[in-house]
């Protein structure tokens, strides 16, 4: 018989109950201002880019995208582009990008387009793009190259061809042996080339988690980010459809097997991203980009941004993104300011998801009164071994990675039902039927004009 199961440590549920319910607190937006206006810019802050557009739509995921359409697609870009100049124009400065979606790269030549003028505005030292195993081709890899990309992120989720096939991504993006060998044709390309995974799917074995684990070590990838599947309200009746019903208790041995399957070739960056150590191991951007800077812009229909203490979102309409941007207007269209407590929540949260806070970092930031005001959460930590307190900073411990990729999921979670409350008023948008004719996984290039060459074809 195999061994049984850990099981999990006995305060998660109350653990999970109070992130719940706290991060619920935290980020029910008030969202009632209207068309705010692009805040100030502060020191330094990261861009994020959101591309929306996606071949096929996965059950699981629950991020604001719509279904692909070449021409739909080329109009975004262009207003996509036109909104980053009016950061630019306001006096913001950008040193690292992170383009997300979506399939950021169902066009390539429009999103080189887009980084070489951001590279031309600002002095860009990261530029990290997330894409799909069948865009993993010589001429795409080659114009990603081109333009400067560190980092590329691919979205594998599992080399498991029967939980491939029930998502859907097998027919759309390779078989699991295709997206190996499409990994391994990528590697060396880019300083760091990274692989997204995700563990707990309901028909998902130990086994089978154990043998994506040994892919992973096979392939030498440069870094991995392991994701718990995460259930949001607006994707739950469609998992449970597609994939089954999700066991939140076999989280805990799935994440224990993860950290012990990876290591030690593998050292954790974030409580869910692992980076390969090697002879000469290099500094590599983690997976997060909220983890990378304090605040962060995002431009682009459906992206938000975190700037001052304050949250902001870009309407999630295409239309009127478009619209907005195509009448001088910034397509901010709400607002919502957190207090100051809820300010050092979030810090304390995001900060030690980067497995550190430095004290300097909360001396500069909030002084004395970071201690005395988050004193609970603090000694609760503590009390449960999720925290340690070195000489130069507070540090997670494993069962604090535990604990911290539990809160992390909650709050994105949380950040999904925004979404979804937002996407309400767009469903003619996002549900448009496809024609046929662009249902295959292939992309238009070129400069000016669309081309019908297959550069995204799938690989026999």
């Amino acid at each position: 018989m195999p061994d049984p199961l850990p099981s999990a440590p006995g305060f998660e549920r109350a653990l999970v109950a109070t992130m719940r319910r706290e991060c619920a607190r935290a980020m029910r937006c008030d969202f009632t201002q209207r068309e705010a206006a692009i805040p100030r810019p502060p020191a330094g802050c990261q861009l994020y880019v959101h591309v929306p557009f996606c071949e096929s739509l996965c059950p699981f995921c629950s991020f604001h995208r719509v279904q692909f359409r070449p021409e739909k697609a080329q109009a975004y870009f262009e207003a996509l582009r036109r909104e980053i100049r009016m950061y630019y124009d306001r006096g913001y400065c950008f040193t690292d990008v992170y383009v997300g979606g979506g399939t950021p790269t169902v066009l390539p030549y429009e999103l080189a387009k887009t980084l070489r003028l951001v590279r031309s505005l600002w002095p860009i030292r990261w530029v990290s793009v997330e894409t799909n195993p069948n865009h993993l081709t010589p001429a795409a890899i080659g114009i990603l190259e081109d333009t400067g990309v560190n980092r590329l992120s691919v979205g594998v989720q599992s080399f498991d061809d029967a939980l491939l096939k029930e998502m859907g991504r097998q027919q759309a993006y390779g078989s699991g042996e295709q997206i190996r060998q499409r990994l391994a044709a990528a590697r060396g390309h880019f300083q760091t080339l990274n692989v997204d995974m995700i563990f707990n799917f309901p028909n998902q074995s130990i086994e089978s988690l154990q043998r994506d684990i040994a892919a992973i070590h096979a392939l030498e990838i440069d870094q991995v980010s392991f994701y718990p599947l995460m259930t949001a309200a607006s994707a739950e009746r469609c998992i449970r459809k597609r994939l089954g019903s999700v066991d939140p208790a076999r989280r805990y041995a799935y994440y224990q097997q993860v950290l012990s399957g990876m290591r030690p070739a593998y050292q954790p960056s974030s409580a869910w991203c692992f980076s390969r150590i090697g002879p000469r191991e290099t500094p590599r951007p983690i997976d997060e980009y909220i983890v990378q800077s304090g605040d962060y812009v995002g431009v682009g229909s459906g992206a938000f941004s975190y700037l001052g203490g304050a949250l902001y979102s870009t309407t999630f309409s295409l239309r009127q993104y478009r619209e907005l941007i195509g009448a001088g207007h910034p397509a901010l269209t709400q607002c919502k300011v957190l207090t100051r407590r809820q300010r050092m929540r979030y810090d304390f949260l995001v900060g030690l998801f980067g497995l550190s806070l430095p004290y300097t970092y909360i001396e500069a930031k909030y002084g004395a009164e970071f201690w005395w005001r988050m004193a609970p959460e603090l000694a609760a930590m503590r009390l449960i071994g999720a925290t340690r307190h070195d000489a130069d900073a507070i540090r997670l411990t494993d069962r604090g990675m535990y604990c911290w990729m539990l809160m992390m999921a909650e709050f994105f979670t949380e950040v999904d039902r925004l979404r979804t409350a937002m996407r309400l008023h767009i469903r003619d948008e996002l549900q448009a039927p496809l024609p046929q004719s662009v249902r295959e996984p292939t992309a238009v290039w070129g400069p000016g004009r669309f081309h019908s060459a297959r550069l995204f074809h799938r690989t026999s």
